[in-house]
């Protein structure tokens, strides 16, 4: 294994599915779906046939059989047989079978027939984690088998826990589909797709790639700009300059995100009291804390734990100033 392929490991470690709506659509053209703006990441896998896809830019982009997208952070696209047909939402699908949040259907006309199979992932971060945000709106792999020659094995898996109904069957997909979202990022990651910064930059790059998944594996520490460019192997500004370079932002802001939202998951998911995470976190008191938290999110943390898992995900107001 190199020592990116460690990296990526490391980052996503944390980055796990909660749930998953899975369907296997069987659409005969003529036929086109929207799938609206969601708090949850959205994929789709072309088993046979081809299609289009209308992406949350308004890019139409031709799918063909073997490809897969993810959309990390639900943006709002369609799918379609042709960028001309007149789209409806998901609900005009006929529901052959149902088991959960499991689902079998098919719909569309009477023209060339097409197998894609789709879902909508709840990660068990908000939308806002620093590692999403560095993500695109939307991940294509194409020719995705030639990648991951086991995807048909565990989509056949996915398909036969749809059909057979067996106790267990949503918790056996949510693993199985935790596999199928890793895989594509991966896929995506070592296939050179995407932009020379963000996130496919950092996760290729062997020593950005290395603080990043120190900063994601310890959030509690105390992270500083010359602990961080030592344990790269770099001098501050050195430092500094290249991970602004290739992350987009400046190392203490990326810090500040990734700790700040640790803390609302403590608060929010695990109900903390605000002292002990203030604790947990280094800070000399509850008070100095709490700034920093509204500072970065724009929310107090007794808002945060007091609204629970339906606080606010848009949590990442742009602040005049992350501190150092």
């Amino acid at each position: 294994m190199t020592a990116s392929a460690d990296h990526l490991t490391e980052m996503l470690r944390g980055l796990r599915l909660d749930g998953v709506d899975y369907s296997r659509c069987q659409l005969a053209a003529p036929w086109g779906v929207v799938y609206p703006p969601t708090h949850q990441a959205y994929f789709h896998f072309i088993s046979r046939g081809h299609c289009w896809l209308k992406t949350p830019a308004g890019e139409w982009l031709e799918l063909a059989d073997g490809d897969a997208v993810l959309l990390p952070r639900g943006g709002g696209h369609v799918l379609a047989s042709s960028p001309d047909v007149v789209a409806s939402p998901p609900c005009d699908c006929r529901v052959l079978e149902a088991y959960g949040n499991i689902f079998d259907v098919e719909g569309g006309g009477a023209g060339a027939h097409m197998l894609v199979f789709t879902g909508r992932m709840t990660f068990n971060v908000d939308l806002d984690h620093p590692l999403l945000r560095l993500m695109p709106d939307l991940m294509r792999m194409s020719d995705f088998i030639a990648y991951e020659p086991s995807i048909p094995h565990l989509l056949d898996a996915m398909g036969r826990e749809v059909a057979m109904d067996r106790v267990g069957a949503g918790g056996m997909l949510a693993r199985l589909a935790d596999v199928l979202a890793a895989a594509i990022i991966r896929a995506w990651v070592e296939g050179g797709c995407g932009a020379a910064k963000g996130w496919v930059a950092a996760a290729r790059c062997p020593t950005v790639g290395k603080v990043l998944a120190a900063i994601h594996a310890h959030p509690e520490t105390d992270w500083t700009v010359e602990s961080l460019a030592e344990l790269m192997g770099a001098s501050r500004s050195g430092f500094a300059e290249r991970f602004a370079e290739v992350v987009g932002e400046t190392p203490a802001r990326y810090v500040a995100q990734v700790r700040m939202h640790q803390a609302r998951q403590w608060l929010a998911r695990d109900k903390l009291r605000i002292a002990v995470v203030a604790q947990r976190l280094g800070y000399e008191s509850e008070a100095s804390f709490s700034r920093a938290f509204k500072r970065i999110t724009g929310l107090a943390p007794s808002q945060v734990r007091a609204a629970g898992e339906a606080s606010p995900v848009a949590m990442f107001t742009p602040p005049a100033e992350a501190a150092e």
